[in-house]
C-alpha cells in the first residue's frame, strides 16, 4: 500500500471511532437511559478538560520518549477499552467517569494523527501542504460513514453505537503499529522550562488586547460548536413525540439528516481561499458568527415536513460557521504572532475552543436547559434553539464592534494560491 493510502486509511478511521457516537450519544441518554439534561452537559464537557491537559502532555511524550504512532496506538487501544465498558455502566456518575477516561485517550490522538502524518509525508519527501488535505478530508468522511452506520443499523439510541467505536479504536490502535516509525524529534531542549514544555509561553499573548479578545472569542464560539453537537440529533428524534411527524423520515434518519453538516464542512473548505481573499480574516470570522445565527435561528422554526428545508438549511450552513471560523482564527495566529511561539499560540486557539469552549458551553447549557426549558420531561425545542441563536447574534455584535483587524491581502496569500 502507498503511504498516502495508509495515512487515509489512519484518518477515515481516527475520526470514525469519534462520529459512531459523538452526536447520537444524547439519544442514549435522554431517550434510552432517561437521564438529567444537567448531567449530560458535564458529558460533553470531559471533550474540554481532555482537550485543556492532554494534548501538550503526549506531545512531550513523544517528542522525548516514545515514537508517535506507538503512542498514538496505545491511546486508541486504551480508549477503546473505556468505550467498551460504557454499555454495562447504569448510572450517569460512573458514565462520566468513562466517557472521561475515554476522552482523555482519545482527545491527544487527533493532534498526534497529525504529527503522525506530518512526520511520515515529510520523510518521504511528500509536499504537506499539498498532500495533507486530501487525505484529512477523509477523516470527515471516516466521521460521516460512522453516523451513517450508527443509524443505518438501528443503533442511534443504543449503547452498540460504543460496541461500533471501540472495535473501530481497536483496529486503528493495532493499525497504527504497522506505520513507518516516527521516533522522538527531541526538539523540546532540556534546559526548557516546564511553561515551554507545557507550550504555556503562548499564554503570555493575553497581555496583548486583541489576541485576547480573539481568544475569549475563540471559546465563545467553542461553546456554540458544542451545543450543535450535543443536542441536534436528540431534537431531530424528539419529533416523534409530536404524532404527526412521529413516521417521518427526519426522526427515523435523523443522525444521517446531521451529517449533512459534515458534508457541507468538507464543501465550504474550498469555498475559503475566495472568501478570505475577498473579504479577509476578520469579516470571514464574523461571517461565520452569522452563520452561527443562523444555524440555531433555522432549527427553532423547522419541522420534519413543511419546515424541512429549515432543517436541511440549518445543517448547510453549519459548513460555513464551522469551517469558517476554525480556519480564519487558524491563519489570523499564524500571521499575528512570533514564529518562535507560533506553534503554542495555535495549541492555545484549539484549547480556548475545544478545550474551554467546550467545557462551559457543555456545563453550561446542560444546566440551562433543565432549568428553563425542561417542562414534565419535555424540552421546549423553539425556546432552546431561539436562546442560542440570541448567544451567537449577541457574540457576533460584539466582535463587530470590539475586534479590529485590518485587512491584508498578503496575510492570505499562502492560502489563496
Amino acid at each position: 500500500m502507498s503511504i498516502k493510502f495508509r495515512l487515509t486509511v489512519m484518518s477515515f478511521l481516527q475520526f470514525f471511532v469519534w462520529g459512531a457516537w459523538l452526536i447520537t450519544v444524547g439519544n442514549y441518554w435522554f431517550a434510552t437511559k432517561q437521564w438529567s439534561g444537567a448531567e449530560f452537559g458535564a458529558i460533553f464537557s470531559t471533550l474540554g478538560i481532555s482537550s485543556i491537559i492532554m494534548p501538550a502532555i503526549t506531545g512531550i511524550i513523544a517528542d522525548k520518549w516514545v515514537n508517535a504512532e506507538r503512542l498514538y496506538g496505545v491511546l486508541h487501544i486504551l480508549g477503546g477499552l473505556a468505550l467498551l465498558y460504557i454499555p454495562q455502566v447504569d448510572n450517569p456518575g460512573t458514565f462520566y467517569y468513562v466517557i472521561f477516561a475515554a476522552m482523555l485517550c482519545y482527545m491527544p490522538t487527533i493532534s498526534l494523527s497529525n504529527s503522525v502524518a506530518y512526520n511520515i509525508l515529510k520523510s518521504n519527501n511528500y509536499d504537506v501542504i499539498k498532500v495533507f488535505p486530501p487525505i484529512r478530508v477523509w477523516g470527515t468522511i471516516g466521521f460521516i460513514a460512522a453516523m451513517w452506520i450508527t443509524n443505518l443499523t438501528g443503533n442511534k439510541a443504543s449503547f452498540n453505537m460504543f460496541y461500533i467505536s471501540a472495535f473501530a479504536a481497536f483496529a486503528l490502535g493495532f493499525y497504527s503499529f504497522s506505520l513507518p516509525k516516527c521516533p522522538p524529534q527531541k526538539l523540546i531542549s532540556e534546559n526548557a522550562s516546564v511553561v515551554e514544555k507545557l507550550g504555556l509561553n503562548a499564554f503570555k499573548l493575553f497581555g496583548t488586547y486583541k489576541m485576547a479578545l480573539f481568544f475569549m472569542f475563540s471559546m465563545f464560539l467553542g461553546g456554540a460548536l458544542q451545543l450543535t453537537n450535543m443536542y441536534g440529533d436528540v431534537y431531530l428524534s424528539e419529533f416523534a413525540n409530536v404524532p404527526e411527524y412521529a413516521d417521518s423520515f427526519v426522526v427515523k434518519y435523523s443522525t444521517i439528516i446531521m451529517s449533512i453538516s459534515q458534508i457541507s464542512e468538507t464543501l465550504f473548505i474550498l469555498a475559503i481561499p475566495f472568501f478570505l481573499k475577498k473579504f479577509g480574516i476578520k469579516q470571514v470570522m464574523l461571517i461565520s458568527m452569522l452563520a452561527w445565527v443562523l444555524r440555531f435561528g433555522l432549527f427553532a422554526y423547522g419541522n420534519p415536513t413543511d419546515g424541512l428545508w429549515m432543517i436541511i438549511m440549518s445543517c448547510v450552513v453549519y459548513g460555513m460557521a464551522f469551517d469558517f471560523f476554525n480556519i480564519s482564527g487558524s491563519l489570523f495566529v499564524e500571521t499575528t504572532t512570533d514564529s518562535k511561539i507560533r506553534s503554542s499560540a495555535q495549541g492555545l486557539f484549539m484549547m480556548m475552543s475545544n478545550g474551554f469552549g467546550a467545557f462551559f458551553g457543555g456545563l453550561i447549557s446542560g444546566v440551562i436547559i433543565d432549568t428553563y426549558f425542561t417542562h414534565n420531561g419535555a424540552r421546549d425545542w423553539h425556546s432552546i434553539w431561539l436562546s442560542f441563536a440570541g448567544y451567537a447574534l449577541i457574540i457576533a455584535l460584539l466582535f463587530a464592534v470590539m475586534f479590529k483587524h485590518k485587512h491584508d491581502p498578503k496575510d492570505v496569500a499562502s492560502v489563496t494560491h
